[in-house]
C-alpha cells in the first residue's frame, strides 16, 4: 500500500459489518472545495483517484465511458453564493480534461447540482434580476434576486460544449398582489406557476438555511433526469419543495405554457412537500431543507419509479429522513399529473420513509440499490454527521459504513455499470454476455481498435460507427468490431433496435 493511500485510509475510518448482503459496488465522491475525486470499493480501498486541476463545488458523476463529470470552482466568478461553481468539466481516468465549459459572468453562474442527459450535462444556475425587474414583476424588494434556471450542455468534440436547451423559473411566475403587474392571478388555481412572493427572505422562507450571500432566491440544490418520461425533477431548499418539469420541449416552448409531451410547455407538472406555496391546505411534509431529489430506477427494485428525497429535518428535531413519493399514483396521461382542484398534489404524505441513523441539516444524498439496500450520504457540512453508509432493505441494520469526510453528495455504482467495467477492467468479473439490454456496454473502452458491444438482445437491427465529422465509416449487425486501421480519437456508436429506438454510445480509440 503506498503512503498516500495508507494515510487516506487511516484518516477516514471504515466500518464494515456483514449482517446482510452488502452491495458489491463502488462509491464515488469528491469532498466539497477539494480537487481530488475518489472511487472506493466496499472495503474502503481507493480503486481510482482523479487528481483534478480545480476544486469540485458539489457533484461528481461517473459516465458510462469511465470518465467523470463534475462541477468545478471557476477562479474568476463575479457572483458568490452557496456551492458556487461556475464551470463543468469532463475528465478522463488519467485526470486530463476532455472538455470544460465556463458558465459564469456578472449575469449568471453555475452552482450546486448537475445531472446527465445521455452524453449531455444539465447544470443549475442563477441569473441576475435587478431590484427594478423583480419589483415590476410583483415582488416588493430593494435588492437584486437570482432566480434559478437550467442549461443543457452538449459536448462539441473540440474541448468545449454548446448550449442546446434552457429553462427559466422567471418565465413561470404568478402573483396576486397587484393586478396592474404581469402574471396576476389566483395562486391556488395555478399550481403550475411559482408564486413570486412565496419566499420573502433569501436564506429564510419556509426552508431556512444558509443564504450564501448575494441573491440566491430559491436555493435550488438538486436535479435529476428521467429518460423514460423525458422530465426533470429539482429541489428547492428555501421553498421546502420539489418540482417536475417537461424536458421534451424546445427552449422556446420551455419559456411558454404549451408544447412538449405534457402540452404544458415549461410550466410545473408536479410539486410536492409544501402545499402552502400554492395557497393550498395540506401537510407540509418537508418542514425545512430538502436535497437530492431523484427518481428510483424503474427496474423492479423497491420503490421503483418513485421520487425520492433527502428530507434533512423530515422527522423534526434535526432528524433526517429519506422519503419516497409515489407520484405515479397521480399520473394523468403519462406525461402530466392529476390534481383535484383546491387540493394538494398527491400523495398527501410520504409513501415510504426511512429514518436515518445519522443526520445532516444540509446537502446529502441517498439511493435505493438494486438489491433493495438503502445507501445514504450524510454530508459533513453545517455540522452534519459526515458519514456515508448502507443499510439492509428493512433499514434496521447498517451493513456498511465509511467515515469519509462527508462530501456534499456521493453515489454508489453497481459492478455491472458500464463505467465501472470500463474504468476498472471488469473488477467483479461480470458476465458481459448476459448484461441487461438497458446496460449496453462497449468493452474495452478506450480501445486499440478491437472492441465488442455487450448487452444487446435479438431486437438489434444494425450498428453504425460515425467519426468526428459525422461520416459513417462502418455499418454492421455484428457485435465485434475492428477499427485498428482508423485514427485515434472519439467515435459515435449508433445502435438501432427493432423498435426503432436509437442507443448512442462512444468509443475512444487510443493506439
Amino acid at each position: 500500500m503506498n503512503f498516500l493511500k495508507y494515510s487516506f485510509v487511516i484518516a477516514f475510518s471504515l466500518l464494515s459489518t456483514y449482517h446482510a448482503q452488502t452491495f458489491d459496488g463502488y462509491a464515488l465522491y469528491n469532498r466539497q472545495n477539494n480537487n481530488n475525486t475518489y472511487l472506493i470499493d466496499k472495503d474502503g480501498n481507493i480503486a481510482h483517484t482523479w487528481n483534478c486541476n480545480v476544486a469540485c463545488n458539489y457533484t461528481v458523476l461517473l459516465k458510462e465511458n469511465g470518465n467523470i463529470v463534475r462541477g468545478g470552482k471557476y477562479s474568476n466568478n463575479q457572483l458568490n453564493g452557496a456551492a458556487i461553481g461556475g464551470m463543468v468539466q469532463e475528465i478522463d481516468p488519467n485526470g486530463s480534461v476532455v472538455w470544460e465549459y465556463v458558465y459564469s459572468n456578472s449575469n449568471h453562474c453555475q452552482h450546486h447540482d448537475i445531472c446527465l442527459i445521455g452524453d449531455n450535462v444539465l447544470l443549475t444556475a442563477w441569473e441576475v434580476k435587478t431590484a427594478n425587474q423583480v419589483t415590476a414583476a410583483g415582488y416588493s424588494t430593494n435588492s437584486d434576486k437570482w432566480p434559478t434556471h437550467f442549461v443543457e450542455l452538449q459536448p462539441d468534440g473540440n474541448g468545449s460544449a454548446s448550449i442546446v436547451w434552457e429553462w427559466h423559473i422567471w418565465d413561470h411566475l404568478i402573483q396576486d398582489v397587484d393586478p396592474n403587474k404581469p402574471s396576476y392571478g389566483n395562486i391556488a388555481d395555478n399550481p403550475q406557476l411559482i408564486d413570486i412572493n412565496m419566499i420573502q427572505s433569501q436564506g429564510g422562507g419556509p426552508g431556512g438555511g444558509p443564504g450564501g450571500g448575494g441573491g440566491d432566491w430559491f436555493h435550488v440544490n438538486g436535479v435529476d433526469y428521467n429518460a423514460d418520461l423525458d422530465q426533470i425533477a429539482f429541489s428547492s431548499r428555501f421553498a421546502s419543495e420539489i418540482y417536475v418539469i417537461d424536458h421534451s420541449t424546445s427552449t422556446a416552448e420551455a419559456a411558454s405554457h404549451s408544447g412538449g409531451n405534457s402540452g404544458m410547455g415549461g410550466d410545473i407538472l408536479y410539486r410536492w412537500g409544501n402545499p402552502s406555496n400554492y395557497n393550498t391546505s395540506g401537510s407540509q411534509i418537508i418542514p425545512d431543507a430538502v436535497h437530492d431529489v431523484r427518481w428510483i430506477e424503474n427496474d423492479g427494485r423497491p420503490n421503483a419509479g418513485f421520487l425520492q428525497v433527502f428530507n434533512n429535518e423530515g422527522a423534526g428535531n434535526n432528524q433526517s429522513t429519506i422519503d419516497a413519493i409515489d407520484a405515479t399514483g397521480s399520473a394523468g396521461n403519462g406525461y402530466t399529473y392529476n390534481r383535484t382542484p383546491g387540493q394538494a398534489f398527491e400523495p398527501t404524505s410520504y409513501s415510504w420513509r426511512y429514518t436515518c441513523a445519522y443526520s445532516a441539516p444540509g446537502q446529502s444524498a441517498s439511493n435505493r440499490m438494486s438489491n433493495g439496500n438503502i445507501f445514504v450520504n450524510c454530508s459533513g457540512g453545517q455540522g452534519g454527521a459526515g458519514i456515508m453508509y448502507e443499510t439492509d432493505p428493512t433499514g434496521n441494520n447498517i451493513i456498511w459504513q465509511y467515515n469519509g469526510g462527508g462530501p456534499a453528495k456521493a453515489f454508489r455504482y453497481e459492478c455491472d455499470y458500464p463505467g465501472i467495467i470500463t474504468l476498472l477492467n471488469n473488477p467483479c468479473m461480470v458476465d458481459l454476455n448476459n448484461l441487461a439490454d438497458e446496460k449496453i456496454n462497449i468493452y474495452p473502452n478506450p480501445s486499440n481498435g478491437l472492441f465488442t458491444i455487450y448487452g444487446l438482445s435479438s431486437s438489434l437491427i444494425k450498428i453504425k460507427i460515425i467519426d468526428a465529422f459525422g461520416k459513417i465509416i462502418l455499418e454492421s449487425k455484428q457485435k465485434e468490431f475492428d477499427l485498428s486501421s482508423y485514427s485515434s480519437g472519439l467515435y459515435n456508436v449508433i445502435i438501432e433496435k427493432e423498435s426503432g429506438e436509437l442507443v448512442i454510445k462512444k468509443i475512444s480509440l487510443n493506439k
